[in-house]
């Protein structure tokens, strides 16, 4: 009778974890008629053999293993952190039975630890496989799950699960796991994400990059190429999917990062219709700053420098910002060999740009209070501002018998710590229309 007991407690609780519905047979119908099956209304020999028809009719209707769980809960992380799970275990299992953490694949469990069986009560049963730690607190009821130096590749479904007297795996607790990329970069840098799909996917199905958007996430570029390696562009000459179905890696490229491209991103892969999010990427840009305090009919200098190999042969502009951060262009570079250091004069402004050291200055003369404001050193190709630094004026009255003298200084803006030293890096660019779409 205590085995037929175990095994309706068993019955009762995968009941709990299922949610199916077969021919009008659904699971509080099922949940009602193991009722009655208990120890003190066990007289007929029959009854293990008709709990045990129930249960194969529960696997029929179910589907076999844990294919049938629901998340509890979606834990997201970023790479690097650590993973802390609980799971209660009362009236559900004993200290006794073992407990594992799975990694749910094709709704099957995959232990990636397990305790051993405990004869022992109250102490604490405990292993570590890996970065995986687990722990059965007998006293408490409770499976403490430990995963540290998480990884994108980490993001996946588990359960907290032990084994029953009949049932090789029944879960505690089941989570989706979702580990994504913190990368933090300055204006002007670039960007590199791989992205590894399994077997699963074939050289054929359609790989994107999306970014989130108001109503989902909208598509910047997609392979559509059957072919091997595969590559598209955006029309920004700033992005790059490449995908190699030879190494499974669908690789993209983001250059001359602007403060806008901050945001949130995947690399998405289709099986037929449908896309699957694969990789999630947080992108923070930063700008690079500088703040001058010169005088009211005074000049000023401001030097912003580049990287000369990269954009050396690319032309320069001055511009001011004005409402919704469109900036109006004051004065422009020729563009000239490498090294040319001519003088470009209009107006009150002049710009010089050393190409072989990879320097552009801007001197504004005769300034006037209403010169105030946020200005940009630039890249200026294809009809496009790209910012270097940007520079914000604050200009100063001058008093009726002060001198004319200011101060200048410079800042950079400094995001959170993980942020990398500046960088000046770029890659090769490419070029072809921008395809949008919404998932």
């Amino acid at each position: 009778m205590v085995k037929d007991f175990r095994l309706r407690q068993d019955l009762r609780h995968f009941l709990q974890q299922c949610h199916c519905d077969a021919g009008g047979l659904t699971r509080q119908t099922l949940l009602n008629r193991t009722h009655w099956a208990s120890p003190s209304n066990a007289p007929s020999l029959g009854l293990r053999t008709a709990m045990e028809l129930r249960a194969l009719l529960l696997l029929l209707l179910c589907f076999p293993g844990l294919q049938a769980q629901t998340p509890h809960a979606e834990e997201r992380l970023s790479e690097g952190s650590s993973l802390s799970i609980q799971c209660p275990y009362t009236a559900q299992a004993d200290y006794q039975q073992q407990k594992a953490w799975c990694h749910m694949r094709g709704g099957q469990c995959e232990p990636l630890v397990e305790t051993i069986y405990s004869t022992q009560y109250p102490h604490t049963n405990q292993a570590t496989n890996g970065k995986v730690t687990i722990e059965d607190n007998p006293m408490y009821k409770t499976v403490s799950i430990t995963m540290t130096n998480l990884q994108v590749e980490d993001s996946g479904t588990y359960s907290c699960a032990y084994r029953s007297y009949r049932y090789k795996y029944l879960p505690l607790k089941t989570i989706s796991l979702n580990v994504f990329k913190e990368l933090h970069k300055w204006e002007l840098d670039s960007l590199s994400v791989q992205c590894k799909y399994s077997a699963l996917v074939h050289s054929t199905d359609r790989k994107a990059w999306c970014r989130r958007g108001r109503t989902g996430c909208e598509i910047w570029l997609t392979t559509d190429n059957p072919s091997t390696w595969t590559k598209s562009k955006d029309l920004d000459d700033k992005t790059l999917i490449q995908d190699d179905a030879q190494k499974r890696t669908v690789t993209i490229t983001m250059q001359k990062l602007q403060a806008q491209d901050t945001g949130v991103y995947w690399c998405v892969l289709y099986r037929g219709p449908y896309p699957t999010q694969k990789t999630e990427i947080r992108l923070s840009v930063s700008k690079r700053t500088q703040q001058y305090t010169p005088k009211e009919s005074g000049k000023v200098s401001v030097q912003c420098p580049y990287s000369a190999s990269y954009y050396g042969a690319v032309s320069k502009a001055w511009c001011k910002e004005g409402a919704r951060e469109a900036c109006t262009i004051l004065v422009t570079t020729d563009l000239k060999p490498s090294g040319y250091r001519k003088k470009i004069r209009q107006g009150r402004f002049t710009i010089q740009d050393d190409t072989q050291h990879g320097v552009v200055t801007v001197t504004m003369e005769k300034l006037q209070v209403q010169d105030s404001g946020v200005y940009w050193c630039a890249l200026y190709e294809h009809g496009q501002l790209l910012r270097m630094v940007e520079v914000t004026l604050t200009i100063s009255e001058v008093l009726a018998g002060t001198t004319l003298s200011g101060t200048a200084s410079t800042s950079q803006a400094t995001p959170s710590s993980n942020t990398p030293a500046p960088s000046l890096t770029a890659l090769k660019e490419w070029k072809v229309p921008r395809m949008t779409a919404k998932m």
